[in-house]
């Protein structure tokens, strides 16, 4: 029976997405947990393998269980129950035993699956089970989850537009510390100079392990040289020619190192979003650090730092803050029932908004990022922009800042602090 892991933080917190797999495995035969290293994806399978009763754990980290998985795959996937087969991605061969399996005996809940790579893009993968495999991403710790809070911002919107309103007790203070301290399980509960011992070999671990193994790659340096660049830039436009330009790289290699930096959940490339309302609107990607821990440790910034830089023009605590934002963000669409994609908008003129969210009918909600405890009308600028262009379709424009009190500037228009993506409950009714 599969035995839970112990949790670097001493309690194991519930996950959001933990509802999302338990549902998976009731009508689909294999489901894949993927996410980054060090997330709490072998927590989250052995709790809900061990909710199902008696079941098989293997992890592919060993290196004999590796080797049995390599010698004959269709034996080791052999099971009458539940299998949970731990960083699947080391042994790719496994996929087609398991296809071979699920076709023989197409039960529901068959197999249970973590990765800590984009599997389906790992070179020589023989089949990608289409028809038989669900894939539910799990990130590092959203806020909400390490607070016990309900995470519910994103079904809210939708259903409440501007009639939502929250109130916060949490300081500017407090969000330079939830930046710098970032989700993963062990990061949280260390004190910071442990914290950054952490993130170092972290990082270190994923260009040294992860990459290797996705792409033969020789240029270490300037793969960690690269990630540094992208740290000081996490939630900004990234343009691979200017990175090409800063490393003294082709700008093919740079595509394709931004690949992989994705595979491994090291960064989210945030595409622009366009409706073929303005041909000006630019298709350069914004990139975000998938947890501001590491973008903040890269750039040597503990909270004493940023406080002390957070008052110069064009400090990093901006930068940080909406990246930090944007990934607050996709956690939570990850386990949302509002079905809706993250973009950011801006134009040749610079008019921009930070992130967008897009449901399926068009709706579109506006969010801006502002370090700032105070909110001017000249904050909205970008938001009215669109909103000129997207008339009944835009449901609200958001300013999220660092200040405690929900604020009216306009009929569409809304201040509101940061915590309320974390601290507001979604509805009980699903979105219409």
């Amino acid at each position: 029976m599969a035995q839970v892991p112990q949790s670097p933080i001493g309690r194991v917190l519930p996950r959001h997405a933990a509802a999302a797999v338990e549902t998976a495995l009731t009508d689909t035969r294999v489901v894949l947990i993927n996410g980054a290293r060090q997330c709490g994806k072998s927590t989250l399978a052995a709790q809900i393998a061990n909710s199902h009763g008696p079941a098989e754990w293997r992890s592919l980290d060993r290196t004999e269980t590796r080797q049995a998985a390599e010698f004959d795959p269709t034996e080791f996937v052999r099971s009458e129950g539940l299998m949970v087969l731990d960083e699947v991605q080391r042994v790719p061969e496994l996929f087609l035993a398991i296809k071979e399996a699920v076709d023989a005996d197409p039960r529901p809940g068959r197999f249970l699956l973590t990765g800590s790579a984009r599997v389906l893009s790992l070179r020589g993968l023989p089949d990608t089970l289409p028809g038989r495999m669900e894939t539910i991403e799990l990130w590092p710790l959203s806020q909400g989850e390490i607070d016990e809070q309900p995470d519910g911002f994103v079904d809210a919107v939708f259903e409440q537009g501007t009639g939502l309103s929250h109130t916060s007790a949490e300081t500017r203070s407090g969000y330079i510390e939830r930046v710098v301290r970032g989700g993963f399980p062990e990061a949280v509960v260390r004190a910071a100079a442990r914290r950054e011992s952490f993130l170092d070999s972290y990082v270190a671990d994923i260009v040294n392990r992860d990459v290797i193994q996705l792409s033969e790659i020789e240029r270490g340096p300037e793969m960690r040289a690269l990630i540094r660049l992208l740290a000081a830039r996490s939630g900004q436009l990234v343009v691979p020619a200017v990175l090409a330009n800063a490393l003294s790289l082709n700008h093919a290699t740079i595509k394709h190192y931004l690949g992989l930096l994705e595979e491994v959940f090291l960064i989210k490339r945030i595409p622009a979003w366009s409706r073929n309302l303005s041909a000006r609107a630019v298709g350069t990607m914004k990139v975000a650090m998938v947890d501001s821990g590491i973008a903040a440790n890269l750039l040597d910034l503990d909270a004493r730092r940023l406080r002390q830089l957070e008052a110069e023009p064009g400090g990093p605590l901006g930068t940080l803050l909406e990246g930090f934002v944007a990934m607050e963000v996709a956690r939570q669409l990850s386990w949302s029932r509002q079905r809706a994609e993250l973009y950011h908008y801006r134009t040749k003129d610079k008019v921009e908004v930070d992130l967008l969210l897009e449901d399926r009918r068009g709706r579109v909600v506006a969010i801006e990022v502002k370090a700032a405890s105070t909110v001017r009308g000249d904050d909205f600028r970008g938001l009215r922009h669109l909103a000129d262009r997207l008339g009944d379709d835009l449901i609200i424009g958001i300013v999220l800042y660092t200040g405690q009190q929900t604020l009216p500037f306009g009929p569409k228009f809304r201040a509101m602090p940061i915590s309320a993506l974390w601290e507001i409950a979604a509805p009980a009714s699903c979105p219409d």
